[in-house]
């Protein structure tokens, strides 16, 4: 068997979390539940992160620079409108393949609200950074605020119906432009 180094155990924790705190989010996930799902004591996982507030940083990190690349990648060398469905067409396709990402979004702004209203505003500063790259990522190829806007209205609008669970042929899905529509299972 091949030993993971330090640096793919952190990858593989920072994984981890992500699927544990996308569903029982930060106050809900106990760092036992990450250490069994990678298969580490947790001194071990506290060897590789300080404490389960880095711990949520890093996976928080990880859900943002992951969407950031996939809106990069996707509206590559595109402007305005094509780029609007380029971007729209694969952040759909990334949240009907990988629901957890969208799981995690949600349980991000939730925990940086509640770490507010406790008074820490470390997390939120740190989590309105990575949305701002993400803000600046869109803006560039779609070329003035309210186009960011309008897309990233929609977007929280699509985290929305797709947390609740509202199915691709349901009628609120109609005024979201067709490649922003979450694909039923004969569309895909």
């Amino acid at each position: 068997m091949v030993r993971m180094s330090a640096e793919e155990r952190r990858e593989s924790v920072v994984r981890a979390a992500m699927s544990e705190f996308a569903h029982r989010g930060y106050y809900g996930t106990s760092t036992e539940a990450i250490a069994k799902r990678v298969g580490v004591s947790q001194p071990y996982l506290f060897r590789l992160f300080p404490n389960k507030p880095a711990i949520f940083l890093a996976a928080t990190h990880r859900c943002m620079e992951d969407t950031v690349k996939m809106f990069a990648e996707a509206s590559e060398g595109l402007h305005g409108e094509e780029a609007v469905h380029a971007m729209a067409s694969a952040y759909t396709q990334v949240i009907a393949d990988e629901p957890e990402r969208l799981l995690m979004q949600m349980q991000v702004y939730v925990a940086v609200a509640a770490a507010e209203a406790a008074g820490d505003h470390t997390f939120g500063e740190a989590v309105r950074r990575e949305w701002m790259e993400l803000w600046d990522t869109v803006s560039i190829p779609l070329e003035g605020y309210e186009d960011t806007t309008t897309f990233l209205a929609f977007g929280m609008l699509i985290n929305t119906l797709v947390a609740m669970g509202f199915p691709p042929e349901h009628r609120v899905w109609t005024d979201v432009y067709p490649s922003a529509r979450i694909k039923g299972p004969r569309e895909k």
